[in-house]
């Protein structure tokens, strides 16, 4: 197995120096850096990670919480693509990624415990935020770094979190449908738990009320962000003695439901009914229509989620602070005028 030693004679410099070179110590030259990286290159030698974090008391890596079970949430195209956000600034800073695996809230918490105990990671990042959640209120009492992709639902300003304006765009895509002629709009919405529903909800209703057109109790559905949850919403609405002519949906992967089940029932969009969206996943452009949707940059909501907790577990004297990624709609087909 190839050593510092070895490094160190080939190079002609002392084992020390080496050890600063991969530490990437500012005192040490450029030219020195290059000549000794060269050496452990060709010598195929690979520094001892753990040994090193060991020293410096840093895991080099971060902790990534789902808001439910990984295999369901991985489902919705918005994780994998929040997590490649986040994937390209723990490269970049050369971290590593744990990603919770808990089937159920208790073992997520159980995994967490295990994280923050067991000093696997330097600090973690919620990718949710939700009423009494057990976990945020354990990183708080531990005063262990962690980040919020989303708005806390209490502490707002103790906390670092990285979201979207919610209520706005919530507002801003359903006056889309008003101006457009819509005056029955439902809203279909995940658990009342997760505040990006709330606020998205509360924009909708907002929109709604400026425009002095009623807020209907039976036109709010709340159910799972998946394909599933979308099919079952739109059977309920469809049941009503009156039906929307427009749907405000809080995910794209529910609105993939809704389209489906609407045309198993013989209904256009947008010809019989209209569909806005949110989050504007890959998926929302290949649909038959192309659905109108917010852009939430979920990739930069990762990217920057990552940035503030690496920011954080670097100096305990980072101020807290709110990111607040820009959205913007993306108009497509799923809209038609009355």
């Amino acid at each position: 197995m190839v050593t510092i030693k070895d490094v160190a004679k080939v190079t002609g410099v002392s084992p020390s120096t080496v050890s600063r070179v991969i530490a990437d110590n500012p005192r040490i030259s450029p030219d020195t850096k290059k000549k000794v990286r060269k050496a452990m290159k060709e010598l195929g030698y690979h520094p001892n990670v753990n040994a090193r974090n060991l020293v410096a008391k840093s895991t080099k890596a971060i902790g990534v919480v789902m808001p439910s079970s990984a295999d369901k949430a991985l489902q919705n195209p918005f994780f994998p693509e929040v997590l490649r956000g986040i994937g390209s600034i723990t490269h970049q800073m050369q971290y590593s990624m744990t990603l919770s695996s808990g089937e159920t809230e208790d073992e997520n918490f159980a995994e967490v415990e295990r994280m923050v105990y067991g000093s696997y990671v330097d600090g973690i990042i919620l990718l949710y935020s939700r009423v009494n959640d057990r976990i945020m209120s354990f990183l708080r009492e531990k005063h262990f770094p962690f980040v919020i992709v989303g708005k806390p639902y209490e502490h707002i300003n103790e906390i670092t979190h990285v979201d979207n304006d919610n209520f706005t765009a919530g507002k801003e895509i359903t006056a889309h449908l008003i101006n457009e002629g819509h005056e029955r709009i439902a809203f279909i919405g995940g658990s009342r738990d997760l505040f990006v529903t709330r606020d998205r909800e509360a924009g909708y209703e907002n929109a709604l009320l400026e425009a002095n057109l009623a807020v209907r109790k039976d036109y709010l559905i709340h159910t799972e962000f998946l394909k599933s949850g979308g099919r079952e919403a739109v059977a309920k609405l469809l049941s009503l003695e009156v039906r929307p002519t427009g749907i405000v949906v809080s995910d794209d992967l529910m609105s993939l439901g809704v389209l489906s089940t609407l045309e198993e029932l013989g209904l256009q969009v947008p010809r019989d009914i209209s569909l806005v969206s949110f989050n504007n996943v890959y998926l929302s452009e290949m649909t038959s229509p192309a659905l109108t949707t917010v852009d939430i940059q979920i990739y930069q909501l990762g990217a920057q989620s990552a940035k503030a907790l690496i920011e954080k577990t670097k100096s305990k004297d980072e101020p807290e602070k709110r990111i607040i990624i820009p959205h913007q709609i993306i108009y497509r087909d799923s809209v038609g005028s009355i």
